[in-house]
């Protein structure tokens, strides 16, 4: 499929067929969630299949300077959990590197800290605004200084705080992390109210570890001063990666893909809900319930698919998978479309400009809104050089469209896919040929 150029180039050619099983890394989600938790429980957490991407590497960094014991084994991390009151104040500021769950969760571990703190981020991070999470903090009693526009770094004086019920203005499961996180620290019982339904990894963790969460309706709240308690877990395969080689099955002829072990939790399965309608052959087996997750084997077999209009109110559950569905939508029916996805704009890259600037470079037809994309059905696409902008899910979404595009593709500033992925390229070229 690919042959490896240098450590910055690679080069993808066009597949005949994609076939064989994989086993994906651990859920990136998940383990940001396990492993703050487990910083902050009594006792040691040992979390197997821990994700080996970038970002939650930063994680695990930041969480070294605040004091916390972390031994790392391959895939198995083991924190000796420093309580909710052990935490130690960092020396210099923390560095969330490129993740924004980082230190979006961060912020609310440490709003309820007796010392003043600093996240920092490189520049990619620094352009993304954080006034989402900072407003409920400042809400609960934090003190958070930023850039204009509530940009990065962020400096947080953190202490006591007070419990409060926070309506979300628009869906995100790391601010409704951040506001649950907190609410560890205070008396009484903090509430966030979501517009609609946000994957849940957090009130699972939290539940898993001994924190009392009750759910009503879109409420979710959090009793505070619960004493986590650390354990044993294990992370499903992550999905949001699984997307695109979902996408690769699905597009070349003559594929016949098993994926094992890849999270199913029902607020991440939009893909699957959206697909499979539009004709997309995915089949679920095996599944089970692993520590409050629900995860099972993908069998992914070539399709002809309708394509169509995404429904905005899907949107906020397809975030990340929005730009693989572009490139995917070329070989659909009917084409893709979606509105009511701005926020887009602010990931690691402004991933629409980036979407439809490769769609164009491939010779593709692709109408661009402020807020998504039109890309037409039944294109043929062809090879050519093209820029990620250093976002991980571009270079994946683009590696995918090499493998029906006609002539080879250059990805620019592959390593990119560490973030998420290191491994990627290497797994996508076992599977395709």
């Amino acid at each position: 499929m690919a042959l490896f150029t240098s450590s910055k180039i690679q080069t993808v050619s066009p597949a005949k067929r994609v076939q064989g099983e994989i086993q994906l890394p651990g859920d990136k989600s998940i383990s940001h969630r396990l492993a703050v938790l487990g910083a902050i429980a009594e006792g040691p957490t040992e979390i197997h299949f821990f994700s080996p991407s970038a970002d939650c590497a930063s994680t695990l960094e930041c969480l070294k300077a605040l004091g916390v014991r972390v031994e790392r084994h391959s895939d198995v991390v083991t924190l000796q959990g420093a309580g909710l009151e052990g935490l130690k104040q960092p020396p210099t500021a923390l560095d969330a590197g490129n993740s924004g769950s980082t230190m979006r969760m961060l912020s609310g571990i440490l709003a309820g800290q007796p010392f003043q703190s600093t996240l920092a981020g490189d520049a990619s991070l620094s352009g993304r605004p954080m006034q989402r999470v900072i407003e409920p903090l400042a809400q609960m009693g934090a003190r958070i200084g930023s850039k204009d526009g509530g940009l990065p770094p962020l400096d947080i004086q953190g202490g006591t705080l007070h419990a409060i019920r926070y309506e979300l203005p628009v869906p995100s499961a790391q601010v409704k992390s951040a506001v649950l996180f907190a609410g560890l620290f205070v008396e009484g019982t903090t509430e966030v109210v979501e517009p609609s339904a946000t994957r849940d990894h957090t009130e699972i963790a939290l539940e898993q570890m001994g924190a009392k969460i009750g759910r009503h309706g879109r409420t979710i709240a959090v009793r505070g001063r619960a004493k986590l308690q650390g354990r044993k877990l294990y992370v499903p395969g992550d999905v949001s990666s699984a997307a695109f080689f979902i996408a690769a099955a699905l597009l070349v002829e003559n594929a016949d893909l098993v994926i094992h072990h890849v999270g199913l939790n029902p607020t991440r399965t939009a893909l699957l809900d959206l697909l499979v309608p539009m004709g997309a052959r995915i089949k679920v087996t095996n599944a089970e319930s692993l520590h409050g997750e629900l995860l099972g084997d993908l069998r992914v077999e070539s399709s002809k698919m309708r394509g169509g209009e995404i429904p905005e109110a899907a949107v906020p559950s397809l975030i990340d998978e929005l730009p693989m569905l572009a490139v995917l939508g070329t070989q659909t029916e009917h084409g893709i479309s979606f509105r009511g996805a701005r926020e887009l704009r602010v990931k690691e890259s402004d991933r629409i400009a980036a979407v439809a600037e490769n769609l164009r470079r491939t010779g593709a037809e692709v109408e661009e809104f402020p807020d998504g994309l039109r890309v037409a059905g039944r294109q043929k696409l062809r090879g050519a050089e093209l820029d990620p902008h250093g976002d991980h899910r571009i270079a994946m979404a683009f590696a995918v469209a090499g493998l029906v595009a006609e002539g080879e593709t250059v990805i620019r500033d592959s390593a990119c896919v560490g973030i998420s992925y290191p491994d990627f390229f290497k797994v996508l070229a076992s599977i395709s040929s």
